[in-house]
């Protein structure tokens, strides 16, 4: 049964009323994630086959085989020959769209957490293309680590504050970007905090900001890879918001 998109239209209908699918593409972020992305590329592509080969992975600085993983699997690699962080290798991914013509831009981890099918949920949440598209977790629900829900509720209520209205999840990596009006914020957090700077400014400018409910898996603890540092990663996100919307009241003085 298809998902619904936006005010219950049949996703299968959306797909052919929306004119910037021939434009959309995905973005995969990936640091260490030889173990994941391929099955995350295979999955991407059987539920989004309207993207063709629209789907670029970021390897950021990898020290396993996540560049050979993913080119196994026929995706093209953009690849940093250091790490630099998500936020940098999103912007990587973002610039090398909006050089290539595509104008919208789903994003999606590398480790699998993010289903397929709500991703393609999140592609087709609204038929705005100048629209954020969020993706929301119910991180209780879906088991979650508890330093987890900690740190995102912390992010959320300062996010929240600066914005100027409620944000439900603003740490979640399924999102899906307008490519040029992403770029022009101008967002230079390079590596968590990339994601709520880039929030905050579009909230900011007026970009319209859709939330989805999504599901979203977590492994067992000893089979969990993550990045994020449930303490060092908020602070900078924190002081991230702080430093632009510092910027941004300079700006309209």
């Amino acid at each position: 049964m298809p998902a619904d998109g936006e005010h219950g239209v049949a996703t299968d209908e959306l797909t052919r009323a929306v004119a910037w699918t021939a434009s959309a593409c995905v973005l995969v972020p990936a640091f260490d994630a030889g173990r994941s992305v391929g099955a995350v590329i295979d999955a991407v592509r059987a539920q989004l086959p309207e993207l063709g080969e629209r789907l670029l992975v970021i390897d950021d600085g990898s020290r396993d085989d996540t560049a050979a993983r993913a080119r196994e699997s026929g995706c093209e690699v953009l690849a940093h020959g250091q790490n630099r962080g998500k936020g940098a290798a999103l912007k990587t991914g973002l610039a090398t769209a909006h050089a290539r013509g595509w104008t919208v831009a789903l994003t999606i981890d590398a480790d699998g957490q993010h289903p397929a099918d709500e991703a393609r949920r999140v592609l087709y949440a609204a038929s705005d293309p100048a629209a954020l598209v969020l993706g929301v977790r119910d991180l209780s629900r879906d088991g979650a680590p508890s330093k987890n829900q900690a740190s995102n509720a912390i992010s959320n209520y300062f996010l929240s504050r600066f914005a100027g209205r409620p944000l439900r999840d603003t740490q979640c990596g399924l999102r899906r970007y307008p490519v040029a009006a992403t770029l022009a914020l101008d967002a230079r957090g390079d590596r968590y905090d990339f994601e709520a700077e880039a929030l905050l400014l579009a909230s900011r400018a007026g970009v319209p900001i859709v939330e989805i409910d999504v599901r979203v898996f977590y492994p067992p603890e000893h089979e969990r890879q993550t990045h994020f540092h449930v303490v060092r990663d908020p602070a900078r996100i924190i002081r991230s918001v702080v430093r632009a919307a510092t910027r941004g009241a300079r700006t309209r003085r």
